[in-house]
């Protein structure tokens, strides 16, 4: 395969449409769409899991209700199998805690004439010293 011209468009619309529907409560459960049942990972505060189940399991025992997000940057890159990196850079705040920075990296595999998530690392901007 070669690189994906449109890297940047599907980085940024991909984007959108996982958040649209991670931060909504009543379509959360369509994110299992968006990872496949074998070969997609996903790394969340540490704890890794594989497969759309166990990832799904894993998001739907987050315990908050809203979440309000501030996107401050999306960076993709091309891949040499016409995947798609992105990097997402932003603030979200869950129900009333404070906000906090964040991070979320995808690798966007391709499948067909679409994409499904083989790769998911969400990390909150929180640095214990102690």
């Amino acid at each position: 395969m070669t690189l994906n011209p449109q890297y940047e468009a599907i980085g940024k619309n991909f984007v959108q449409a996982y958040y649209s529907m991670f931060d909504d409560p009543t379509q959360r459960v369509n994110l299992v769409n968006m990872y496949n049942v074998e070969s997609s990972f996903m790394t969340f505060e540490g704890t890794q899991v594989q497969g759309s189940v166990k990832i799904m399991e894993k998001l739907t025992s987050l315990s908050f209700q809203k979440i309000n997000r501030i996107i401050t940057a999306v960076d993709s890159q091309p891949m040499y199998d016409g995947g798609v990196l992105i990097n997402v850079l932003g603030r979200l705040q869950a129900d009333e805690d404070p906000p906090h920075a964040y991070s979320q990296v995808f690798v966007l595999k391709p499948l067909g004439n679409s994409f499904f998530v083989q790769h998911d690392i969400f990390r909150l901007g929180i640095h214990n010293s102690a």
